[in-house]
Protein backbone atom coordinates (compact mmCIF):
# COMPACT_ATOMS: atom_id res chain seq x y z
CA UNK A 1 0.00 0.00 0.00
CA UNK A 2 1.58 3.20 -0.72
CA UNK A 3 1.08 6.15 1.14
CA UNK A 4 1.79 9.80 2.25
CA UNK A 5 1.52 9.88 6.13
CA UNK A 6 2.71 13.06 8.55
CA UNK A 7 3.81 12.31 11.82
CA UNK A 8 3.37 15.89 13.88
CA UNK A 9 6.74 15.82 16.59
CA UNK A 10 4.92 18.85 17.79
CA UNK A 11 2.51 21.41 17.16
CA UNK A 12 4.85 23.41 14.90
CA UNK A 13 7.08 20.66 13.63
CA UNK A 14 5.78 18.14 11.30
CA UNK A 15 7.42 15.30 9.32
CA UNK A 16 5.92 14.14 5.54
CA UNK A 17 7.42 10.77 4.41
CA UNK A 18 6.68 9.72 1.37
CA UNK A 19 5.90 5.77 1.75
CA UNK A 20 5.42 4.05 -1.79
CA UNK A 21 7.35 1.10 -2.13
CA UNK A 22 8.99 -0.62 -3.97
CA UNK A 23 10.28 2.43 -5.97
CA UNK A 24 8.71 5.70 -4.89
CA UNK A 25 6.37 5.82 -8.05
CA UNK A 26 4.17 8.86 -7.84
CA UNK A 27 0.72 7.77 -9.19
CA UNK A 28 -3.28 9.49 -9.37
CA UNK A 29 -3.93 7.70 -6.23
CA UNK A 30 -1.28 9.63 -4.55
CA UNK A 31 -2.66 13.03 -5.34
CA UNK A 32 -5.81 13.34 -3.09
CA UNK A 33 -3.14 11.81 -0.14
CA UNK A 34 -0.84 14.66 -1.22
CA UNK A 35 -3.83 17.42 -1.25
CA UNK A 36 -4.82 16.49 2.71
CA UNK A 37 -0.82 17.41 3.46
CA UNK A 38 -1.20 20.59 1.33
CA UNK A 39 -4.34 21.82 2.84
CA UNK A 40 -2.98 20.56 6.65
CA UNK A 41 -0.26 22.99 5.91
CA UNK A 42 -2.58 25.78 5.14
CA UNK A 43 -5.22 25.57 7.41
CA UNK A 44 -3.22 25.04 10.70
CA UNK A 45 -2.64 27.92 12.77
CA UNK A 46 0.22 26.42 14.37
CA UNK A 47 2.36 24.69 12.54
CA UNK A 48 5.65 26.34 11.00
CA UNK A 49 8.07 23.89 9.30
CA UNK A 50 7.47 20.91 7.53
CA UNK A 51 10.09 18.14 6.44
CA UNK A 52 9.47 16.04 3.77
CA UNK A 53 11.67 12.53 3.62
CA UNK A 54 10.85 9.00 2.36
CA UNK A 55 10.96 5.45 4.12
CA UNK A 56 11.43 3.54 0.82
CA UNK A 57 15.06 2.69 0.88
CA UNK A 58 17.03 4.25 -1.95
CA UNK A 59 14.13 6.07 -3.28
CA UNK A 60 12.83 9.71 -2.22
CA UNK A 61 10.19 10.07 -5.06
CA UNK A 62 10.62 8.92 -8.77
CA UNK A 63 8.60 9.94 -11.47
CA UNK A 64 4.91 9.47 -12.56
CA UNK A 65 2.99 6.45 -12.95
CA UNK A 66 2.84 5.27 -16.79
CA UNK A 67 0.63 2.09 -15.65
CA UNK A 68 -2.47 3.67 -14.73
CA UNK A 69 -4.71 4.63 -17.06
CA UNK A 70 -4.64 8.16 -18.50
CA UNK A 71 -8.32 8.70 -17.19
CA UNK A 72 -7.43 7.95 -13.63
CA UNK A 73 -5.13 11.55 -13.84
CA UNK A 74 -7.08 13.87 -15.76
CA UNK A 75 -10.31 13.09 -14.20
CA UNK A 76 -9.70 15.37 -10.83
CA UNK A 77 -10.34 19.22 -11.25
CA UNK A 78 -8.16 21.86 -11.54
CA UNK A 79 -6.95 23.43 -7.96
CA UNK A 80 -7.86 26.32 -6.18
CA UNK A 81 -4.68 28.00 -7.94
CA UNK A 82 -6.83 27.19 -11.67
CA UNK A 83 -3.91 24.80 -12.33
CA UNK A 84 -4.26 20.97 -12.86
CA UNK A 85 -3.70 19.16 -9.45
CA UNK A 86 0.10 17.98 -9.21
CA UNK A 87 1.07 22.32 -10.33
CA UNK A 88 -1.50 23.09 -8.07
CA UNK A 89 -0.23 21.58 -5.24
CA UNK A 90 3.53 22.25 -5.57
CA UNK A 91 2.60 26.07 -6.09
CA UNK A 92 0.39 26.08 -2.93
CA UNK A 93 3.62 24.70 -1.19
CA UNK A 94 5.80 26.87 -2.28
CA UNK A 95 3.54 29.92 -1.09
CA UNK A 96 1.99 28.26 2.05
CA UNK A 97 3.68 30.39 5.32
CA UNK A 98 4.89 26.91 6.85
CA UNK A 99 8.83 26.11 5.97
CA UNK A 100 9.26 23.15 3.55
CA UNK A 101 12.58 21.43 3.65
CA UNK A 102 13.11 18.32 1.71
CA UNK A 103 15.57 15.86 3.08
CA UNK A 104 16.75 13.78 -0.16
CA UNK A 105 18.23 10.04 0.36
CA UNK A 106 17.92 8.13 -2.57
CA UNK A 107 16.34 8.92 -5.97
CA UNK A 108 14.48 12.16 -6.67
CA UNK A 109 13.22 11.87 -10.17
CA UNK A 110 10.75 13.51 -12.27
CA UNK A 111 7.89 14.00 -9.57
CA UNK A 112 10.39 13.52 -6.68
CA UNK A 113 12.72 16.41 -7.93
CA UNK A 114 9.76 18.34 -8.56
CA UNK A 115 8.22 18.23 -5.14
CA UNK A 116 12.18 19.33 -3.90
CA UNK A 117 11.98 22.34 -5.71
CA UNK A 118 8.74 23.55 -4.85
CA UNK A 119 10.18 23.03 -0.72
CA UNK A 120 11.94 25.95 0.14
CA UNK A 121 14.88 24.06 0.75
CA UNK A 122 16.76 20.85 0.17
CA UNK A 123 19.16 18.73 2.21
CA UNK A 124 21.06 15.40 0.54
CA UNK A 125 23.04 13.01 1.19
CA UNK A 126 26.27 12.90 -0.25
CA UNK A 127 26.66 9.62 -1.11
CA UNK A 128 22.50 8.37 -1.77
CA UNK A 129 20.87 11.43 -3.03
CA UNK A 130 20.34 11.26 -7.10
CA UNK A 131 18.35 14.46 -8.44
CA UNK A 132 16.89 14.38 -12.40
CA UNK A 133 14.73 15.82 -14.24
CA UNK A 134 14.27 12.42 -16.41
CA UNK A 135 11.54 13.02 -18.87
CA UNK A 136 13.33 14.70 -22.04
CA UNK A 137 15.37 11.59 -22.41
CA UNK A 138 11.89 9.84 -22.95
CA UNK A 139 10.89 12.01 -25.20
CA UNK A 140 8.40 13.48 -22.67
CA UNK A 141 7.94 17.58 -21.64
CA UNK A 142 8.61 18.04 -17.63
CA UNK A 143 4.97 18.79 -15.74
CA UNK A 144 5.30 19.46 -12.65
CA UNK A 145 7.05 23.13 -12.92
CA UNK A 146 10.44 22.43 -13.10
CA UNK A 147 11.39 25.00 -16.47
CA UNK A 148 10.34 27.73 -14.30
CA UNK A 149 11.90 26.58 -10.83
CA UNK A 150 15.53 25.58 -12.14
CA UNK A 151 16.76 28.53 -14.32
CA UNK A 152 15.70 30.70 -11.55
CA UNK A 153 17.66 28.57 -8.49
CA UNK A 154 20.53 27.14 -10.85
CA UNK A 155 20.79 29.25 -14.03
CA UNK A 156 19.62 28.57 -17.27
CA UNK A 157 23.26 26.84 -18.58
CA UNK A 158 22.87 24.47 -15.36
CA UNK A 159 18.99 24.35 -15.95
CA UNK A 160 19.12 23.49 -19.57
CA UNK A 161 21.98 20.69 -18.30
CA UNK A 162 20.11 19.52 -16.54
CA UNK A 163 16.23 19.51 -18.03
CA UNK A 164 17.92 18.45 -22.04
CA UNK A 165 20.64 16.28 -20.69
CA UNK A 166 18.28 14.12 -18.32
CA UNK A 167 21.12 12.37 -16.89
CA UNK A 168 21.80 11.72 -12.72
CA UNK A 169 22.59 14.35 -10.43
CA UNK A 170 24.42 12.97 -7.25
CA UNK A 171 24.05 14.77 -4.25
CA UNK A 172 27.67 16.06 -4.14
CA UNK A 173 27.24 17.91 -8.03
CA UNK A 174 23.64 19.38 -7.28
CA UNK A 175 25.37 20.98 -4.30
CA UNK A 176 28.03 22.50 -6.46
CA UNK A 177 25.02 23.98 -8.94
CA UNK A 178 23.05 25.16 -6.42
CA UNK A 179 20.05 22.12 -7.35
CA UNK A 180 20.19 21.43 -3.03
CA UNK A 181 21.18 23.88 -0.20
CA UNK A 182 23.90 21.30 1.01
CA UNK A 183 24.57 17.90 0.83
CA UNK A 184 25.96 15.86 3.79
CA UNK A 185 27.54 13.26 5.37
CA UNK A 186 24.38 10.45 5.25
CA UNK A 187 25.08 9.83 8.76
CA UNK A 188 24.75 13.49 9.24
CA UNK A 189 21.89 14.16 6.91
CA UNK A 190 18.55 13.59 9.96
CA UNK A 191 20.51 15.28 12.93
CA UNK A 192 20.92 18.28 10.67
CA UNK A 193 17.69 18.67 9.22
CA UNK A 194 15.87 17.65 12.69
CA UNK A 195 17.80 20.68 14.15
CA UNK A 196 16.88 22.92 11.66
CA UNK A 197 13.72 22.24 11.61
CA UNK A 198 13.13 22.50 15.57
CA UNK A 199 15.24 25.81 15.13
CA UNK A 200 12.71 27.38 12.41
CA UNK A 201 9.88 25.77 14.86
CA UNK A 202 11.15 27.57 18.11
CA UNK A 203 10.79 31.50 16.24
CA UNK A 204 7.67 33.79 16.06
CA UNK A 205 5.27 32.50 13.18
CA UNK A 206 4.39 35.85 12.15
CA UNK A 207 8.24 36.51 11.54
CA UNK A 208 8.77 33.52 9.48
CA UNK A 209 5.39 33.80 7.29
CA UNK A 210 6.21 37.43 6.43
CA UNK A 211 9.84 36.60 5.40
CA UNK A 212 8.91 33.82 3.34
CA UNK A 213 6.06 36.18 1.43
CA UNK A 214 8.85 38.51 0.84
CA UNK A 215 10.99 36.26 -0.63
CA UNK A 216 8.60 34.72 -2.69
CA UNK A 217 7.58 37.79 -4.00
CA UNK A 218 11.51 38.30 -5.56
CA UNK A 219 11.85 34.49 -6.24
CA UNK A 220 8.44 32.65 -7.26
CA UNK A 221 7.75 31.94 -10.80
CA UNK A 222 4.07 33.36 -11.75
CA UNK A 223 1.90 30.91 -12.11
CA UNK A 224 1.48 32.09 -15.85
CA UNK A 225 4.89 30.06 -16.52
CA UNK A 226 3.89 26.78 -14.67
CA UNK A 227 0.66 26.36 -16.40
CA UNK A 228 1.66 25.40 -19.73
CA UNK A 229 3.92 22.89 -18.11
CA UNK A 230 1.36 19.89 -17.08
CA UNK A 231 -0.17 20.49 -20.54
CA UNK A 232 2.95 19.81 -22.87
CA UNK A 233 3.47 16.98 -20.24
CA UNK A 234 0.48 14.75 -20.95
CA UNK A 235 0.73 15.72 -24.85
CA UNK A 236 4.00 14.49 -25.05
CA UNK A 237 2.58 10.97 -23.59
CA UNK A 238 0.59 10.77 -26.67
CA UNK A 239 3.41 10.92 -29.23
CA UNK A 240 4.92 8.06 -30.69
CA UNK A 241 8.39 8.70 -30.28
CA UNK A 242 7.70 8.85 -26.47
CA UNK A 243 5.77 5.77 -26.36
CA UNK A 244 8.40 4.04 -28.00
CA UNK A 245 10.88 4.92 -25.53
CA UNK A 246 8.90 4.42 -22.59
CA UNK A 247 7.78 0.91 -24.31
CA UNK A 248 12.19 0.07 -24.25
CA UNK A 249 12.53 1.01 -20.80
CA UNK A 250 9.81 -1.21 -19.46
CA UNK A 251 10.96 -4.21 -21.60
CA UNK A 252 14.27 -3.04 -19.71
CA UNK A 253 12.46 -3.34 -16.46
CA UNK A 254 11.47 0.20 -15.79
CA UNK A 255 8.83 0.28 -13.31
CA UNK A 256 10.09 -1.96 -11.25
CA UNK A 257 12.68 -2.51 -8.53
CA UNK A 258 15.83 -3.43 -10.54
CA UNK A 259 18.69 -1.85 -12.41
CA UNK A 260 16.60 0.41 -14.38
CA UNK A 261 14.99 2.38 -11.91
CA UNK A 262 18.06 2.65 -10.18
CA UNK A 263 20.06 3.85 -12.59
CA UNK A 264 17.93 5.78 -15.07
CA UNK A 265 20.01 8.37 -16.49
CA UNK A 266 22.61 5.62 -17.79
CA UNK A 267 19.48 3.53 -19.29
CA UNK A 268 18.05 6.49 -20.90
CA UNK A 269 21.66 7.03 -22.85
CA UNK A 270 21.00 3.59 -24.00
CA UNK A 271 17.43 4.01 -25.66
CA UNK A 272 18.57 4.91 -28.79
CA UNK A 273 21.37 2.08 -29.00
Amino acid sequence: MSTIRTTKHSAEYWQVTFDIPPVGIFGPANIPQLEEVVSGLETDGKVKVVVFDSAVDGFFLTHYDFLAPLEDSTKFPPGPTGLQPLPDMLVRLSRASVVSIALIRGRATGVGSEVALACDMRFASREKAVLSQWEVGAGLVPGGGPMARLPRLIGRGRALEVLLGADDVDGALAELYGYVNRSLPDAELNGFVDALAKRIASFDKQAISETKRLVNTASLPPDSEIAPEWGAFIDSLGRKGAQERIRKLMDRGFHQAGDVETRLGHYLGELAV
